[in-house]
């Protein structure tokens, strides 16, 4: 699905290389929370034996009890899948 976002200014600036600029810092931005939350990701896969992956798929088999710890483990891999679907999203931006 292909989108477009115009933007628009009154002021005498050039807006390409402020949003590429902006752009380049929200990427920056994801790197350093995938990184995070794949620290965290590890310490559980470390702490319980399991992939995430694994993990994952038995928790929502409901295969594993609804610990605090297999909650906050399931919120750390949403977390990663929606950080790392916004990096690809920005990745893909071209601006004309």
């Amino acid at each position: 699905m292909s989108q477009q976002v115009i933007v628009t200014t009154d002021e005498p600036v050039a807006l390409k290389p402020l949003v590429e600029s902006a752009i380049r810092s929200e990427l920056r931005m994801l790197e350093l929370g995938l990184a995070r939350t794949a620290q965290r990701l590890h310490a559980f896969e470390d702490q319980y034996g399991l992939t995430s992956e694994e993990f994952e798929r038995r928790f929502a088999a409901g295969e594993v009890s609804e610990s605090l710890d297999y909650i906050e483990w399931a919120g750390e891999i949403k977390t990663y899948h929606l950080l790392k679907a916004q990096q690809q999203a920005l990745q893909r931006v071209q601006l004309h």
